[in-house]
């Protein structure tokens, strides 16, 4: 739960990466907020698939968070760590492997996306240590024990009362544990403003559009609170100590390979049918264009596709 993307993203994080990506771990929120659709109607193949992709083309930002939080000197050793809004598994298996001597438990509410997760732990040798916990969120929080390590990537902005589930977190830390939230950063860019086609300024229109939903989505959630999003001041009002922010960077410069043009072509597909009601008929001829792989104008065709975004992560430690 990407609020970026994913995350990107936003079925419903309380219940899985069904937010915002960015749910999440694997979007910014620009990926799937506004993307309000019952669990039910949801093809968890394919939607699992595309986290998967989303989160392994993410992964050297995910790598170097996990590894400042390993070597912060206050750190204790981690012996539990919760992934909130799992999703697939890409960042628990992650989690996993960078803190070698832990249990690491995926917290999501979407049983597709939980057995994706024992799958991939299974694949990498990582079965005996990681778990999978199916509950929905914040309901489910005081079952879910105690943790060294409370990682919640985009998750946090698809609860109603953020600050009463932050507290809720602060609860299940062990002495000396941290919670890393990864909100806020950098909407990812992938064209130049001018492609070329069209008005110039496309994905800057979709952002707005995003953003106007990420709203919308906020508004509706239950017991809805507005916060500052003064990450920092949130830990302190939960009697946690901030550790610190740090933003890690994205920067796949074109041409880009094909498993990141691949992801592009997605996320660009995706846009295209969410926002079909608010784009202008401009916009949708320029997207159908873009997704075309036969068009020399096209995602697939084009060498000036890059990807460039950033990921904030915020730190707050239980004295």
């Amino acid at each position: 739960m990407s609020q970026q993307t994913g995350h990107g993203h936003h079925r419903n994080t309380a219940h899985s990466h069904r937010h915002h990506p960015d749910a999440a771990h694997c979007r910014h929120h620009d990926t799937t907020h506004g993307h309000h659709r019952d669990a039910g109607d949801i093809d968890w193949d394919v939607m699992g698939s595309q986290l998967e992709q989303e989160a392994e083309v993410s992964r050297p930002q995910y790598e170097a968070a996990a590894r400042w939080i390993a070597g912060l000197r206050a750190t204790p050793k981690v012996r539990r760590v919760l992934d909130i809004g799992s999703g697939p598994g890409v960042i628990t298996c992650l989690l996993a492997e960078m803190f070698p001597e832990a249990e690491v438990v995926a917290v999501d509410g979407t049983p597709a996306l939980l057995e994706r997760t024992r799958s991939r732990a299974e694949r990498l040798g990582l079965g005996d240590r990681v778990r999978t916990h199916e509950t929905d969120l914040p309901e489910g929080l005081g079952a879910l024990g105690e943790a060294d390590l409370i990682w919640a990537g985009n998750a946090l902005h698809h609860m109603g009362d953020q600050r009463a589930v932050l507290a809720g977190f602060a609860a299940l830390l062990r002495p000396g544990g941290t919670v890393a939230l990864v909100e806020g950063g950098l909407q990812p860019r992938r064209l130049p403003r001018d492609i070329g086609i069209g008005r110039p300024g496309l994905e800057a229109r979709l952002e707005a559009i995003n953003a106007a939903r990420f709203e919308d989505m906020r508004a509706a959630l239950p017991g809805t609170k507005r916060e500052t999003e003064d990450w920092s001041a949130l830990f302190a009002s939960v009697g946690l100590a901030p550790q610190g922010t740090r933003s890690f960077l994205l920067d796949l410069p074109a041409p880009l390979p094909d498993g990141a043009r691949d992801h592009v072509v997605t996320e660009f597909a995706r846009r295209r049918q969410m926002f079909e009601e608010e784009l202008a008929a401009e916009d949708i001829a320029v997207l159908d264009r873009l997704l075309d792989p036969d068009d020399p104008a096209g995602l697939r065709r084009r060498p000036d596709v890059y990807l460039l975004s950033a990921r904030t992560v915020h730190l707050g430690r239980r004295g």
